[in-house]
Order: C-alpha cells, then sequence, then structure tokens
C-alpha cells in the first residue's frame, strides 16, 4: 500500500495520480498543447516495489530513481515477476562514472548526464540509451549539472560518444528562483541544444510543487513524486 494509505484523513493512490494528471492536462491546455506529448515520470525513491505494482495498475508505465542501489533492486525484484507489462525506467540522480554501466543494464533512460567521465563511462557499442544533459541553473558547482555556458560542449561530446541517443535537457528549478523564469532559461539552453542536435527536442523539468511553470516553457517529461506517491515510508 502507498505509504501513507492508512493514515486518517490518507488521499488514495489513485486519486493523488488523478489530480496530477488533471493539473498536467489543465496546464497543458493554458499553453495550447497536447497532453498526450508529456511523459510524467513518477518518481519511487524511498518507495517499496508494491507502490510500483499499484501504479502499474493504474496505468503507470514510468518510473524515477536517484538512487542506483535502490533502483537496480526494484527492476531485477520487477523482472523477477515476469510481467507482460512495460515499464521504463529513468535514472534521474547524479551517476558515478564507475556504476555507469551498472545503470546502462536496467535503465531506459539517463536524465543526468553532466560530466565527461560519466559520459564516457556510458559509451556502448550495443543498443542506444537514452539521455538528456543536465543544466545547473545555480552558482554552486557542487550541485549536479552543467554549467550554462558550458552546456554545447557538453553536448557534442554525448553526440561524439556511441551508444548514447541525445533527448534533450533535463534541470532542476532553484529554490530562490521563480520557477517559470528559471524554465524559461531551460527551454533557451533546450533551443542552443537543437542547433547542433535538431532532433534533441525534448526537456525534462517540472515536480510535484512547478510542473505547471515547467509545462508552460515546454516541458516534455515531468518528473512527480510525493503528489503522487504521498509521503515517504517513515524512517526511509
Amino acid at each position: 500500500m502507498p505509504s501513507d494509505a492508512g493514515r486518517p484523513g490518507a488521499v488514495p493512490l489513485a486519486e493523488r495520480l488523478a489530480a496530477v494528471r488533471s493539473g498536467i492536462a489543465d496546464a497543458a491546455a493554458e499553453a495550447g498543447r497536447d497532453p498526450a506529448g508529456i511523459t510524467t515520470i513518477v518518481v519511487t525513491k524511498f518507495h517499496p516495489l508494491s507502490l510500483v505494482r499499484q501504479l502499474m495498475d493504474l496505468g503507470v508505465a514510468d518510473f524515477g530513481e536517484n538512487r542506483h542501489q535502490e533502483a537496480q533492486a526494484k527492476a531485477a525484484e520487477l523482472a523477477a515477476l515476469g510481467l507482460d507489462i512495460p515499464v521504463r525506467w529513468h535514472f534521474i540522480g547524479q551517476l558515478q562514472s564507475k556504476k555507469a554501466k551498472q545503470v546502462r543494464a536496467y535503465a531506459t533512460a539517463i536524465h543526468s548526464l553532466d560530466r565527461d567521465s560519466v559520459i564516457d563511462a556510458l559509451a556502448s557499442d550495443d543498443a542506444l540509451i537514452d539521455s538528456f544533459v543536465q543544466l545547473n541553473l545555480t552558482d554552486d558547482p557542487g550541485r549536479g549539472g552543467v554549467a550554462e555556458p558550458d552546456i554545447e560542449r557538453v553536448v557534442q561530446r554525448v553526440l561524439g560518444t556511441a551508444g548514447l541517443r541525445l533527448l534533450g535537457v533535463m534541470a532542476v528549478a532553484p529554490v530562490d528562483e521563480d520557477p517559470r523564469a528559471a524554465f524559461e532559461r531551460v527551454r533557451e539552453a533546450s533551443l542552443r541544444v537543437r542547433s547542433l542536435a535538431p532532433e534533441a527536442t525534448f526537456i525534462s523539468a517540472g515536480m510535484s510543487g512547478d510542473y505547471r511553470e515547467a509545462i508552460l516553457e515546454g516541458a516534455t517529461h515531468l518528473r512527480i513524486g510525493s503528489a503522487i506517491t504521498g509521503n515517504r515510508p517513515t524512517g526511509g
């Protein structure tokens, strides 16, 4: 069951999911966009596989994780069930180069390419993996992501690496900035990326509290956790 399902007054999982889907549809209409062109990735970090299974039963196919060990275990456990239901795992956290090959084994997409060492470690002559270059919208170099002036160089590195298919850019809005303004910067960065890779038209941006603003600025992939999953399990 969802982590907060037993609490008095807790909103059922299906209702939370429906509310977010409705909010996405409203924001898409406001932006003059088709909601079918927006992928909702439900972030299930700290939650058990049982929640993933419930979400699958509700029609969710895209799941996001940001810790390799947890993601790898969930993916393996789900695969062992032998279900004939398509599931796509999106790795959305900072990736260590030494773990890159392991993440590649289960992930459908990696949203956090930001360093040459990680990009090089993901090189492969086998199947392509979808990828996003993560943009750092802050002045803190310790945060994940590429500094805005460096994005073209990193994109070129991805384009020259076998086994990577560049979908576009990813970013997290800074807590001290208006999200609409932050996502406008992401949209502008996306245009710069498309000048190098016209097919890289996707934008991974927007979370539980700011997905409307992200949609208004062109986000195609939303990473939504608590608005759908509820509070994380106690001790998580």
